[in-house]
């Protein structure tokens, strides 16, 4: 090597996202001893959610940002390398794939394998407040947290048809509801016809602060003056942000909602050693799910490099 030559690591696998997904990932790499670096821009789900209630040996739920912590020692005792850096562009190349950083100029990241586990990201437009109380007293998913209002009084905090849709699920849980539409959307009247004959009080206005103490919700002001008290909310405003780019960038088959189209078997994607793992593939928003996909995602990526 000439003097000044820098040296182009090729790691096996680059796993993009350090959530549930890629540090199950990660973790079953490393069993095998492959090289492997997990880029994590450290802004998905599983920072957000302080509670996850429905998984396995977690009778009392278990923390995200535990999870996280506990998954990356786990998977650094095993070699793995992690660093915080969001990923902007991917490129094939004839070895794999080079991905580079954003705000990094020239600084590129070279793998025989890649991996996506990017997620979705929330909208939840002026409710900083509220991240606290994430998983604990306010939800966002209602097959993960729909039990945790069965029978009390909870408000939903949201947009036009996806608030009323959340509304009218969670009535399979408790009867007592109340629908803020903070932010004005596309809501049809046969929507309004089936909150006021299931009895959920429909208001149209913006909250203009919420109430928390430590993690527990304990209500809303409305833009009028109106306290509303309740321990629980879910917020539900559409829109969110499937993270597909990176694979759109490489040429995978992504569907209309922006989710990436894997083989279920294994988590491959249309585009040969690229796989994909978690809600960027199916909105499960389930936990158990996305740790399932990255063991199956890593399984076969191991099973490639042989």
């Amino acid at each position: 090597m000439n003097e000044g030559e820098v040296v182009k690591l090729l790691y096996d696998c680059i796993i993009v996202g350090g959530g549930i997904a890629g540090l199950q990932a990660a973790i079953q790499l490393g069993r095998y001893e492959h090289k492997v670096l997990v880029l994590d821009a450290a802004e998905g789900r599983s920072v957000m959610c302080r509670s996850y209630r429905n998984v396995l040996g977690w009778p009392e739920g278990t923390d995200g940002q535990v999870l996280r912590r506990t998954g990356k020692l786990q998977a650094e005792r095993l070699g793995i390398a992690f660093m915080e850096k969001e990923v902007e562009h991917a490129f094939h190349t004839e070895e794999g794939f080079k991905l580079s950083i954003k705000n990094e100029q020239g600084n590129h990241y070279y793998s025989k394998r890649l991996l996506l586990a990017t997620g979705v990201k929330d909208r939840i437009p002026g409710f900083a407040k509220l991240r606290p109380c994430m998983g604990k007293s306010v939800f966002i998913c209602p097959d993960c947290d729909g039990y945790e209002v069965r029978g009390e009084l909870a408000v939903v905090i949201g947009s036009g048809k996806a608030g009323a849709n959340m509304a009218m699920t969670l009535l399979y849980w408790t009867k007592e509801l109340i629908y803020i539409e903070h932010e004005p959307g596309e809501i049809e009247d046969s929507d309004l016809r089936k909150l006021r004959g299931n009895g959920i009080r429909y208001i149209r206005q913006q909250v203009s602060q919420t109430f928390v103490t430590g993690v527990n919700f304990t209500g809303v002001e409305l833009a009028d003056g109106q306290r509303i008290d309740s321990d629980k909310a879910f917020l539900a405003f559409g829109g969110n942000h499937v993270r597909s780019e990176l694979a759109v960038q490489l040429g995978a088959e992504v569907a209309e909602n922006g989710h990436i189209i894997v083989e279920p078997r294994s988590q491959k994607t249309s585009v040969p050693n690229l796989w994909a793992a978690g809600d960027v593939t199916v909105h499960s928003e389930q936990l158990a799910i996305a740790m399932g996909d990255g063991s199956k995602a890593a399984i076969w990526i191991h099973k490639s490099l042989l």
